[in-house]
């Protein structure tokens, strides 16, 4: 596992983001596809549709755009996961403290709600009062569900080792992590960081 200085092996076209709900997964994953040059997709935009009701037609979107030469994306939703991880070339991981998790998440939702910011498909946050009534609002998924977002990534590394996975502590770590090996490695081409893979080191 790298950490936030580790050279990367190769210049990366097919990236995942990893995270905790509330870990600033797809604003990271819109700054890493800005870094490569590549598109992003974000998930969510294809899960939900109008209603909060799951599209159809997500896992064969998925299935779709996987397909191409390059992307970053986030990782996320249990039916697609396997599939993302196994055309993915890197993954990153925003291993965040629970608390700053929760603080991101509280803010953000409380700000779309107070805003009614239009999210994927028509969608918008609910009442404030939903979070009392409603299992899976996004701030009690976020804390119940912060465990297991940990755990996937574990085990990802243990089975699937060819898949290179750098692990970001904060936003001092990203910060380090995108000016340095990404900028690099995108810099370098496609061997960008091949001669500096032997100092790596366990994040």
């Amino acid at each position: 596992m790298l950490g936030p200085d580790d050279p990367l092996p190769r210049r990366p076209r097919r990236v995942l983001v990893a995270g905790a709900s509330g870990a600033g997964k797809t604003t990271v994953a819109g700054r890493v596809a800005a870094v490569l040059g590549v598109p992003h997709v974000e998930l969510d935009s294809l899960y939900h549709g109008p209603g909060w009701v799951p599209r159809p037609e997500f896992e064969a979107d998925v299935y779709a755009f996987t397909a191409g030469p390059a992307w970053v994306t986030e990782w996320q939703y249990a039916k697609v996961r396997p599939l993302l991880a196994a055309r993915a070339e890197l993954l990153v991981w925003l291993d965040l403290p629970r608390r700053t998790v929760m603080r991101q998440v509280i803010i953000r939702t409380a700000v779309r709600r107070w805003r009614r910011v239009e999210l994927w498909n028509g969608n918008l946050e609910p009442p404030y009062r939903t979070v009392l009534t409603d299992p899976e609002h996004i701030v009690r998924w976020a804390w119940t569900s912060y465990p297991r977002h940990r755990q996937h990534v574990l085990r990802l590394h243990a089975e699937q080792s060819r898949l290179p996975i750098v692990r970001l502590r904060g936003r001092a770590e990203l910060a380090r992590w995108l000016a340095g090996p990404l900028a690099a490695a995108q810099g370098a081409g496609d061997d960008g960081g091949a001669a500096g893979a032997g100092r790596r080191r366990r994040g």
